[in-house]
């Protein structure tokens, strides 16, 4: 690590997660064709002042935390995109108790892809190493414990708090941590919405469905019937939803992007997407502790923008076992300087790359991710 980087680091890094304390977007085709779309959409306000009012959610019961001790190998970074890898795996096999026979399938869907991974060792620099962000993190608190209710570490359940449901009566867990699912680890990019889907369930989850992903963000998980307008075409679908939405964002109803992590810097050369001039400069996940919803979910704002499936029809629900549209969205680790397009919770994106989420040419790209979801067995 160069002593430019460091002193980068040590400047910028500790002061962003220090005033957070104290207290994905799309991928585009080029940056002018984001500003396009953002352009033509309805303002937050706008949308706001006629949406009807919304009942503020029930906070979920307080949640136990507890310090998080030194990862394996968490200082390690390396020059070769086959040796993160490898030490991405013993960071999962540790702290995900990820199986023998579950890391073969992982393992198998990286070796496919050139570029999965955790960016381009070559041109990414991260503003934050990962133990940076766990001492910060610790000191602070710390972090959740897990919820047996999810089965897998570094889950919490959802549910709709404005229905009257508890958390007994979740059906589903979200990762906290956008994939590996790891707090204070580099997210991973680079996948396709099919790969993306294939690594949920190669770890027993799946890819969440849009409104699973959108109700952790805002605090209710609304009823499926409330989200989509099953059997209507995708832009007509997405229109309705946008019209009629809850403005909120994860950590309130004020949008302040200082908050989350959206303050890194696009690599220099960088014009547009493209692994091999495009670094993955994300933050580790979890490192904005104000940057999380009621349910504890981080980074669903900054960070890595991600990839969830959107059913046109009912059967095509992960959570039934399908699969539907390709959705991409949550804003990115550069929105504090270039704002895409609206970034609140329940936000449905225009048809961006638009495919089937089990295309082999699904898109994928250098700040894209992903989390996962797990639906509960009762």
């Amino acid at each position: 690590m160069s002593p430019l980087f460091v002193s980068s680091i040590r400047r910028v890094a500790p002061a962003l997660l220090a005033s957070a304390l104290a207290a994905c977007s799309s991928p585009e085709a080029s940056e002018s064709d984001g500003a396009r779309a953002s352009s033509s959409l309805p303002s937050p306000a706008a949308s706001a002042s006629a949406a009807p009012p919304v009942k503020e959610p029930e906070a979920p019961a307080p949640k136990v935390f507890a310090p998080l001790s030194a990862m394996p190998e968490e200082e390690l970074y390396p020059d070769t995109i086959e040796e993160q890898r490898e030490a991405l795996f013993r960071r999962m096999v540790s702290m995900l108790h990820v199986t023998d026979e579950q890391m073969v399938a992982v393992r198998a869907i990286f070796q496919r892809s050139p570029v999965l991974g955790q960016g381009n060792p070559k041109v990414t620099k991260y503003p934050m190493t990962r133990k940076e962000c766990r001492e910060a993190r610790n000191a602070g608190g710390g972090f959740e414990q897990d919820e047996p209710a999810c089965g897998a570490p570094f889950m919490t359940p959802i549910y709709d708090v404005l229905a009257g449901e508890k958390e007994a009566d979740a059906r589903v867990c979200i990762d906290r941590y956008e994939f590996p699912g790891i707090p204070c680890e580099h997210p991973v990019t680079g996948p396709t919405a099919k790969e993306a889907a294939e690594l949920c369930a190669a770890v027993g989850k799946r890819l969440c469905d849009a409104h699973e992903w959108e109700g952790a963000c805002a605090g209710a998980v609304h009823a499926p019937e409330q989200e989509y307008s099953f059997g209507k075409a995708r832009k007509e679908s997405k229109d309705l939803h946008n019209r009629d939405r809850e403005i909120v964002w994860a950590y309130g109803r004020e949008k302040d992007h200082s908050k989350c992590a959206t303050k890194s810097r696009k690599t220099k050369g960088c014009t547009s997407s493209g692994w091999k001039r495009c670094g993955t400069n994300s933050f580790p996940a979890g490192a904005f502790p104000e940057c999380k919803s009621p349910f504890g979910v981080y980074d669903q704002h900054g960070n890595v923008a991600e990839h969830m499936n959107l059913p046109l029809r009912p059967e095509e629900m992960t959570s039934h076992g399908g699969t539907g549209q390709t959705e991409m969205k949550g804003s990115w680790f550069i929105f504090s300087e270039f704002e895409a397009h609206p970034d609140d919770c329940r936000w449905r994106a225009p048809d961006w790359h638009g495919t089937r989420v089990t295309d082999p040419n699904s898109h994928g790209n250098y700040h894209l991710g992903f989390r996962c979801c797990k639906s509960i067995e009762k």
